[in-house]
């Protein structure tokens, strides 16, 4: 089975190392192939006034099927760790995204939607994305992570590397 990519974002508390926890927690169950470096990013809708983002984008080999037992896992980790849904796009102190899984596509609204369905969109997203998983190639677009990376306006949605995550 193909790897899973899973989208981490946190921008409460300490968010690197809540995105930390949130790797080793997952990688209780799932077996960790990757994990990019750490980016800084400015929010994306929501409240005014929030704090920047920390994000990163992980590879797990995964045999939990159907496809509900992984988003399970998901929302389970996030309660493990302290993420309470108060607002749309609010500030939050853990956010576990399932972006991809090679060529599955799951339509399940309003919560199992795979691949995300705005992945494409995002800065935050496709640029850990590519340095892990530069040649996965989106089901519905057929565009490789670099190509929609590349294919971003230039404007906008600012981000900055900071690092390794460990």
């Amino acid at each position: 089975m193909p790897p899973v990519l899973i989208g981490l974002g946190a921008n409460l508390d300490s968010p690197a190392e809540m995105i930390r926890a949130a790797v080793e927690r997952l990688a209780q169950d799932l077996e960790l192939l990757a994990v990019s470096s750490l980016y800084l990013t400015e929010p994306q809708g929501g409240p005014a006034g929030q704090n920047w983002y920390h994000n990163a984008v992980a590879l797990f080999a995964s045999d939990l099927s159907p496809p509900r037992e992984l988003l399970a896992r998901l929302l389970a980790v996030e309660a493990d760790l302290g993420r309470r849904r108060l607002e749309k796009n609010g500030p939050r102190v853990i956010d576990l995204d399932w972006l991809a899984q090679g060529g599955l596509v799951v339509e399940e609204p309003p919560d199992l939607i795979v691949p995300h369905p705005r992945l494409a969109e995002r800065r935050f997203v496709l640029a850990p994305l590519a340095e892990v998983a530069p040649r996965w190639r989106h089901p519905l677009l057929n565009l490789t992570a670099q190509e929609l990376l590349a294919a971003l306006p230039a404007a906008g949605q600012e981000l900055k590397k900071l690092g390794p995550l460990a």
